[in-house]
């Protein structure tokens, strides 16, 4: 049998191992520093379905503007949950589109604003105070910015009691509370138009 001289084999063990660590690195359910990636615009396996809106991936985007009752919004729910952690999301919602960030959920099966805290993204909110970029029920916004027919970046940072929203980089809402402490991340559509290109969570 022939031999391989000990430096060509050295060159081929670390040629596999750059790219086992290559093809690591750029998976699509990772990213770099902690983050992970729950949507790439590809596909929906990182969520679980609830409600009847017609969720479907479209140029890049989860998208939501049909629900089969008009009375029951539709969600996209993290299979996993989470306690402390900085989520990003990217977002285009129609002028009329009723969505938001919900976090914390105490069930996946029941996504409401009394069950789970909420970053609102509703532009058209009869009462403006928990329109867009408020925590809807705790933290009123004013003046609320309208993040309609246009992409926009939530960054929500969610740490112990301590709660920051920051919309496209101002930040809109600070929170201390303690009415929930763990649960998945929630994509609401609940009227109108909302597609979302990017969501990543990054655990502290």
């Amino acid at each position: 049998m022939t031999r391989l001289p000990m430096r060509a084999t050295q060159i081929a063990v670390a040629t596999v191992l750059l790219g086992f660590i290559a093809i690591s690195a750029f998976s699509p359910a990772t990213a770099q520093d902690g983050w992970v990636t729950l949507f790439d615009g590809k596909n929906l396996d990182q969520w679980d379905q609830v409600g009847g809106s017609n969720w479907h991936v479209a140029q890049g985007a989860a998208v939501a503007d049909q629900m089969t009752d008009k009375k029951v919004a539709g969600y996209l729910v993290s299979k996993k949950s989470y306690k402390n952690f900085i989520v990003r999301v990217e977002f285009w919602p129609s002028h009329d589109a009723n969505s938001g960030i919900y976090f914390r959920c105490l069930d996946p099966k029941k996504i409401t604003d009394r069950t789970c805290y909420e970053a609102n993204i509703f532009d058209e909110r009869p009462d403006p105070s928990y329109g867009t970029g408020a925590i809807t029920r705790y933290v009123e916004v004013s003046p609320m910015p309208k993040a309609g027919e246009k992409w926009n970046t939530y960054e929500i940072t969610v740490k112990g009691r301590d709660i920051t929203v920051v919309l496209d980089g101002k930040e809109t809402a600070k929170l201390r509370n303690g009415m929930f402490d763990q649960g998945p991340i929630a994509l609401q559509h609940g009227a109108g138009t909302i597609k979302f290109r990017k969501v990543q969570v990054k655990e502290l």
